[in-house]
């Protein structure tokens, strides 16, 4: 398929046999259909992983919009669109029901009717037929689409995409539900960005995370691998206390834009150190449990202000059942001393939020479970509960590795559930220093 509008310019240099490349400039828009996405009651991941696929074909993204599910504004954002790039990918709103709006939007922002596909009516026949079910008559409108355009198989979902063109813009549009949007990313859009992308500019991107500073102090760290000038272009983002580093390599060439992808990858990390965990969507708790499987070490949890926050996140991992033997949630004061064998003395004159208590709570882990090493967390997450001595966000933090004991005291900023994610990822980065052969102290 043809992408008209699309600018280009050639060039011969530096590759082998003199071959020509074709620098694309072509741009991207991506609409959101929903009310769902404009109220904030569903998160919009479709934007970002077509963005994230794009960019690595060297194709850039020029806009996001989200759009609620109004006809009037659908059609105009559509013919807006059209006149700034050169493709539109728009996501939701093919479903059966009235709220349903984007292929009668299309078909108005075209100017045409919709006509009746009768493939794509027989594939939808087909898949309720596969239910044991009959065609619902609302389901028909599915199969419609506007005059000029065509259908876009989905062997996922009931609902069939749609390419059309308008102006100097290809349009795809593709279900919102994310496992038919991926696939239909794949079977019908992937293979024509790949052509292009073959004989375009190459463009790679890795998100490098760290967790344990602030970001001005990443930043700073990083010094002039921030200028902006610079390719790859490297820049920070923070997200629930992760600070990330976002790199971003572009060039003619796919070989080059992977080698200073790797070079400043590889730079960042000798200038952080081990307060990176990993890249991309790689979470604190899966380094952690990939750790533990890689050194063939159990791990035990007792946890008071967290309230099982940790064991979730470390269970959340597949295969965490090879290292992750269980843990204790001992909110109440007899809980401490009936199951982990806090001493009632420790308690009454340190206070449950204490360097003793915590010391106590994570040896007991350890010795009841049988674990090789042991987590364990008590502090106040608020609101109430706090004191002159101990304000809300007092955390202690304890960790048993053998007959080593580590404690160390935090106060997080932030509301209850801010305070109890802090702990549960500080607990989990300073085990992970641990298993690096560091003190496990940040």
């Amino acid at each position: 398929m043809a992408f008209p509008g699309m600018l280009a310019r050639e060039t011969s240099g530096g590759l082998p046999g003199g071959f020509a490349i074709i620098m694309s400039f072509m741009q991207v828009a991506i609409l959101s259909i929903g009310d769902e996405l404009v109220l904030g009651q569903t998160l919009d991941t479709n934007s970002a992983f077509l963005s994230q696929q794009l960019a690595e074909r060297g194709i850039m993204t020029l806009f996001h919009q989200t759009v609620a599910d109004d006809l009037p504004v659908m059609v105009r954002m559509i013919q807006q669109a059209t006149e700034q790039v050169d493709v539109i990918i728009i996501t939701g709103g093919l479903g059966p029901t009235d709220d349903d709006l984007t292929r009668q939007a299309l078909a108005q922002a075209m100017n045409v009717e919709l006509v009746l596909d009768e493939d794509s009516l027989h594939a939808i026949d087909n898949m309720f037929a596969r239910r044991g079910k009959p065609t619902p008559d609302m389901n028909r409108v599915q199969a419609y689409h506007p005059v000029g355009s065509e259908m876009l198989p989905n062997d996922c979902g009931t609902a069939p995409g749609i390419v059309a063109t308008l102006g100097r813009a290809t349009i795809y549009v593709v279900p919102g539900v994310p496992s038919e949007m991926k696939r239909m990313w794949e079977t019908s859009i992937e293979p024509q960005m790949r052509k292009l992308a073959a004989t375009g500019r190459f463009l790679f991107t890795r998100k490098i995370n760290t967790f344990g500073r602030g970001e001005s102090a990443v930043a700073e760290q990083l010094g002039s691998l921030c200028d902006r000038d610079r390719n790859p272009m490297i820049g920070t983002t923070v997200a629930d206390g992760i600070v990330s580093i976002r790199v971003r390599s572009e060039f003619d060439a796919a070989e080059l834009a992977q080698l200073h992808l790797d070079q400043a990858t590889e730079q960042i990390e000798q200038l952080l150190g081990d307060i990176v965990f990993g890249h991309d969507d790689q979470t604190i708790q899966q380094s952690l449990v990939e750790l533990l499987m890689q050194q063939k070490r159990t791990l035990a949890v007792a946890e008071s202000c967290t309230g099982g926050l940790i064991g979730q996140m470390l269970t959340e991992v597949p295969g965490a059942s090879s290292v992750i033997l269980g843990g204790w949630i001992t909110y109440a004061n007899e809980m401490k001393i009936q199951q982990l064998g806090v001493p009632a003395e420790a308690i009454a004159e340190y206070g449950a939020v204490s360097e003793e208590v915590v010391r106590a709570m994570v040896q007991g882990a350890q010795k009841r479970s049988g674990s090789d090493l042991a987590i364990a967390i008590t502090g106040i997450a608020g609101p109430d509960g706090g004191t002159d001595d101990k304000p809300v966000g007092t955390v202690w933090v304890g960790l048993a590795d053998g007959s080593d004991v580590i404690t160390s005291h935090f106060i997080f900023n932030g509301n209850r559930e801010v305070v109890r994610d802090r702990a549960a990822k500080t607990a989990c980065q300073m085990l992970r220093l641990r298993l690096l052969g560091k003190d496990g102290l940040l």
